[in-house]
């Protein structure tokens, strides 16, 4: 299969996939079910129909959110992953490696709509650091988060 190669994985790097093909069809879900399933206001999921889907280490344990839909997350740290259902598999959009070449081009279950989510951009912003007065902490964080590229082995000898 041609086409282009997109890689990414859960938070702690147990679960790593790769994705080879064209990828069009990125949505954000609103209904109930995929709100609890990302523990958020909307999932954001990105259908691999057409392309080549690998688990390139470990795989995702799977939960039947409905007679239709297996939801899959890495087991070891939580991550959402997957939306499996009859007509593909769907996978998390922030699992991906890159998320921002995969903007969304429809929204589903809008019946289930947060009403402020139209809002949030409306919302100040700050970066991670101005919160520095309030956390002090947040200017001391070391991320053991699996970084956003392929790594041979993981977690690191110092992180074991």
């Amino acid at each position: 299969m041609t086409g282009a190669l997109y890689t990414g994985g859960c938070q702690c790097g147990a679960v790593r996939f790769r994705v080879r093909g064209v990828l069009t069809d990125s949505s954000i879900c609103h209904c109930r079910m995929c709100q609890k399933a990302f523990g958020a206001y909307y999932a954001p999921l990105v259908s691999t129909r057409g392309a080549e889907l690998s688990w390139t280490r470990g795989e995702p344990k799977r939960f039947r959110s409905s007679n239709f839909v297996l939801r899959g997350f890495c087991a070891d740290c939580g991550t959402p992953l997957t939306y499996e259902a009859p007509d593909g598999v769907a996978i998390a959009a922030g699992a991906f490696d890159d998320p921002s070449l995969l903007p969304p081009v429809v929204q589903f279950g809008t019946e289930a709509k947060v009403p402020f989510v139209d809002a949030l951009h409306t919302l100040p912003g700050h970066a991670t650091e101005e919160d520095a007065q309030e956390a002090p902490f947040v200017l001391e964080i070391v991320s053991y988060q699996h970084p956003d590229h392929e790594t041979e082995t993981w977690p690191p000898e110092a992180q074991r």
